[in-house]
């Protein structure tokens, strides 16, 4: 099952499921909307059991892609998780995950532009496996942790190297922007994606950059869900950024970073795909 959400960035959203045909079909009937408020399995077990052909198809030609889920409570990252990216910025495999965080203020739908400030000279991109919880996870083993997500989505962690690399060793600076974290088009439930063989893949101004597998994961999904659980209790809506495989701009001889006028494109396995253009920040996005 896929769900999907269309409004303006501050107006009601429409929350849909995607039927056999790929036609979103408004479910405002079953939830007023997707988000950690609402997100339980029971919600998703009466999506499930819905005629869809009972319910309006919604017309998405002109309407703004928002994100899947409405903002979450808190928005979780993995570092250094694929072995070929650790590989590739010459860092060693950790022992445990790397875990920081994003500001939720962050967050936007897959199309949304991503902002660029004068104050940036390494801005970058991040392909990623994203994580949505669907029941409150609190010292749980990995064999639970499939039963508390709600599904997973298509993720672009950017983030912007000077701030969080140069700046005092605190990763969320460099996270934390607005707009820096597009996510969707859909969250797919569990049960329609082999989660650890799901190809990522991201271009920039039509180049291929990163093209990369979950196999390739050195935490898998369940180990991180149960492994953050030990800490912290994750909430329904939390979002999980599960980390990039290799060919981020900073991992390139010479480095390279995105500047207004550039495009992004990315994509993954069942997870649908996302573009961006890189604008110059001019205000608070409406």
């Amino acid at each position: 099952m896929k769900l999907m959400r269309f409004g303006d960035r501050n107006g009601a959203k429409i929350p849909c499921v995607l039927d056999d045909e790929g036609r979103a079909r408004d479910v405002t009937s079953i939830v007023a909307d997707f988000g950690p408020r609402t997100l339980s399995p029971d919600l998703l077990a009466r999506l499930r059991a819905a005629d869809l052909s009972a319910l309006p198809i919604v017309n998405t030609a002109q309407r703004r892609l928002a994100p899947p889920v409405s903002q979450p409570f808190n928005i979780w990252c993995i570092g250094l998780n694929y072995s070929d990216h650790a590989a590739e910025a010459g860092m060693p495999i950790p022992a445990e995950p790397i875990l920081f965080n994003k500001s939720s203020a962050t967050y936007c739908g897959p199309n949304d532009d991503i902002l660029f400030s004068d104050k940036m000279t390494k801005l970058d991109w991040e392909v990623e496996l994203g994580i949505v919880i669907g029941k409150p996870v609190l010292n749980i083993t990995k064999e639970q942790a499939m039963d508390h997500i709600a599904g997973f989505v298509l993720v672009n962690d950017v983030s912007e190297r000077a701030w969080q690399l140069e700046r005092g060793g605190q990763w969320v600076k460099g996270k934390s922007f607005p707009n820096f974290c597009p996510t969707g088009p859909w969250l797919v439930t569990p049960d329609e994606l082999d989660v650890q063989n799901t190809g990522l893949w991201l271009d920039v101004n039509e180049r291929r950059m990163q093209d990369g597998s979950t196999a390739k994961m050195i935490f898998d999904v369940t180990t991180i869900v149960s492994y953050m659980s030990e800490f912290c209790q994750l909430e329904p809506g939390d979002l999980i950024c599960t980390g990039t495989p290799p060919g981020v701009g900073a991992g390139m001889t010479p480095p390279t970073f995105l500047k207004p006028g550039d495009s992004v494109a990315l994509g993954g396995t069942g997870l649908g795909s996302q573009h961006q253009n890189v604008i110059p920040f001019k205000g608070h996005p409406a």
